[in-house]
């Protein structure tokens, strides 16, 4: 029996942040490392835990580790933004995932067979690129790379249930919980990249009041004279200044 791939991706992500590889990223996620590693060990054992909801008309379990701790993770960062756009955006990414995958799921043909890659690559991958184009910041894009593929899974349990077929749906299990890892992965890497890439091309982040000074790695000490209040400054060289003609006059009094 292989090991499915999300949790391959979740291990080398651990590894990673147990060796300090993603702390920035993880600075501007909200999150330490201790806090980082314990998600990813939940939704690890969560993920072999499903709770059953419903037996009947149609069976529903929601998988702990694909659903539940994925989902409360990116209603604690919609929580912890910092402004209202940055909250809307990532509720309309999550949105949009879900409704491309949904269409996804009902037009396109999901036989491995008949495609050139899997088929949870292919939805993990675009719901992240799409969770990044929608969301714009990284973790706009993480809630709704992930909470999109759960919202697709409700919604297709609703379909279900509306039609009446019977049979077993889990919400975040089997190959649920691949696609909602690849896509929060795709979706914060594919952030990160070109966040990256618009920093250098702009010499360094761009200021303002809800950027973390944490942001600014030692900018101060590489160019203090450009992150310098000027107003205190100024106040500050001219009192030095009233300071050292009194004490020169005091000293010229004192001479006489």
């Amino acid at each position: 029996m292989s090991m499915p791939v999300g949790m391959i991706v979740l291990l080398v992500v651990g590894v990673l942040v147990y060796f300090g590889v993603a702390q920035r990223l993880l600075d501007r996620m909200r999150l330490t490392d201790k806090q980082a590693l314990l998600v990813i060990a939940a939704i690890i054992v969560g993920s072999f835990i499903s709770i059953p909801v419903m037996r009947t008309p149609t069976a529903l379990n929601v998988n702990v580790g694909g659903a539940i701790i994925p989902a409360a993770l990116a209603i604690w960062l919609i929580y912890k933004a910092d402004e209202t756009a940055e909250r809307v955006r990532a509720v309309f990414a999550s949105l949009l995932v879900a409704a491309v995958v949904l269409l996804g799921s009902r037009y396109l043909p999901y036989e491995p067979e008949t495609m050139f890659m899997d088929p949870k690559l292919i939805y993990g991958i675009a719901a992240g690129l799409i969770a990044y184009i929608a969301g714009r910041s990284r973790r706009s894009a993480f809630v709704g790379g992930v909470l999109g593929i759960v919202l697709s899974d409700i919604f297709h349990f609703v379909t279900i249930l509306r039609a009446g077929i019977p049979g077993t749906t889990s919400i975040g299990g089997a190959g649920a919980f691949d696609v909602v890892v690849i896509a929060g992965i795709v979706a914060v890497a594919a952030a990160e990249l070109v966040g990256e890439t618009r920093e250098r091309l702009q010499d360094g982040p761009v200021l303002g009041p809800n950027r973390p000074e944490g942001l600014y790695e030692f900018s101060e000490e590489l160019e203090p004279e450009k992150y310098k209040n000027p107003k205190n400054e100024s106040v500050r060289v001219v009192s030095i200044d009233k300071k050292s003609e009194k004490d020169r006059g005091k000293r010229g009094e004192e001479d006489e």
